[in-house]
């Protein structure tokens, strides 16, 4: 199984499942630095040296000066500013990796994800052995057969318009999930919240936080095929603009346990992210932007009372190429990977990796969607995914991001 997590295939998974026992553990939380520079042109715009012109603040789009106060947070955590922008992020030594739950900054470097690096993220196979997963220790149904997953018809703002994609560095290279725009409820109407899984922001146990985290909704909103996408325009690629994150907060449970292959942490596998415009502040949230926001539900039914669940995502691992989005529906089944974690939801699916963080969409009883859980792992040979069940955990974290810019 894999786990799907940064555009590395379907991620963690083994073919198993976890377990359920929700309680509330510590949740981590990112506080972040946004800090605007213009990226040079070229291939690798890690290596240009822009210069500082804005802070990407949640509101205004003047340039102003970096308050001192964030660079000296900057400097607590060994970063330079100019040396950061000018290609410092791709040190990954251990101990420049930051890893605690407020270590989180991601300074934003204009025009770093342009087409090409997009287009290009990668994919690396971090597949799992299902003979790994043992469901004997918690409630597992009979694995799901196989769904294919089904081409989201274009353009995507008028089919999924809160669906995207999430890019971000990794010590393995440029990488991608997926992801989806939530509602706020300390700004109804007006969210900059999206939903992705913990694997897209952070690497667990062994790591830290990824760096250069932004989001593009509706994604290849034409979708145009890989060959079509050659000569397109960021434009074209990122109609609705490129959204950098300036907080993000996942689990202390996936900071903790998760790891690259396995189902370690999986049951908590889920990230809060906000996000800034890269152009700065026009005026529109990112809600008003797409023109919608899904609520997230976190007293959703038992497994065995769910009729039917969507998952949405852009698998990047082969057969997919990571550059359309597709969607699979299926009764969920339950699958269990430790006994003192909550079982997770599991339905039939052929996306792969890529599609990590991808939102799983349930609709109740009063003909409304929300959002119910996110893409976490699958088996390496494809065929099915699993996600957590969302409950109190997830709530504290969903709620610490939205509160955090409550004032704002």
């Amino acid at each position: 199984m894999r786990s799907i997590r940064p555009s590395f295939t379907v991620r963690r998974g083994r073919d198993a499942a976890r377990r359920t026992s929700p309680v509330p553990a510590a949740v981590a939380l990112a506080s972040v630095l946004a800090l605007t520079a213009t990226a040079c042109n070229g291939d690798d715009h890690a290596d240009a040296k822009p210069s500082v012109s804005a802070t990407a603040g949640t509101a205004g789009d003047g340039k102003i000066k970096i308050p001192d106060d964030i660079r000296k947070r900057l400097r607590e955590h060994g970063i330079d500013i100019d040396k950061w922008k000018g290609g410092a992020w791709k040190n990954w030594n251990r101990d420049d990796w930051l890893r605690e739950a407020n270590d989180f900054v991601n300074p934003i470097i204009k025009g770093l994800w342009d087409p090409d690096r997009m287009r290009d993220a990668n994919d690396p196979d971090k597949g799992v052995d299902t003979n790994d997963i043992s469901g004997d220790q918690g409630v597992t149904d009979p694995t799901p057969a196989p769904v294919r997953a089904q081409p989201v018809r274009a353009p995507y703002h008028a089919s999924a318009a809160t669906s995207g994609k999430v890019f971000f560095d990794s010590p393995e290279g440029t990488m991608v999930c997926s992801a989806t725009v939530v509602e706020d409820p300390a700004h109804p109407g007006k969210s900059n919240l999206i939903w992705t899984a913990g694997h897209c922001v952070h690497a667990g146990k062994k790591g830290g936080w990824y760096r250069n985290i932004a989001f593009v909704p509706s994604y290849n909103n034409a979708g145009k095929s890989n060959a079509e996408l050659q000569d397109a325009s960021r434009a074209e690629v990122a109609p609705y603009g490129v959204w950098w994150a300036d907080a993000a907060k996942t689990s202390q449970q996936w900071i903790d346990q998760g790891g690259e292959t396995g189902g370690n942490g999986a049951s908590y596998d889920f990230a809060v992210i906000h996000v800034t415009p890269e152009q700065g502040n026009a005026g529109k949230s990112l809600e008003e932007t797409v023109g919608g926001a899904l609520p997230v539900n976190f007293n959703a039914p038992a497994v065995p009372q769910v009729r039917s669940i969507t998952a949405s995502g852009y698998p990047a691992a082969a057969p997919y190429d990571g550059q359309l989005l597709y969607q699979c529906q299926d009764k969920p089944g339950r699958l269990s990977i430790q006994r003192t974690d909550p079982t997770m939801y599991r339905i039939g699916c052929t996306m792969t990796g890529g599609s990590s963080g991808g939102g799983w969409v349930e609709t109740g009883s009063d003909g409304k969607p929300a959002l119910v859980s996110n893409t976490s792992i699958g088996p390496v040979s494809s065929g099915w995914l699993a996600g957590p069940r969302l409950g109190e955990v997830a709530k504290g974290v969903y709620d610490s991001v939205s509160k955090k810019f409550a004032g704002r």
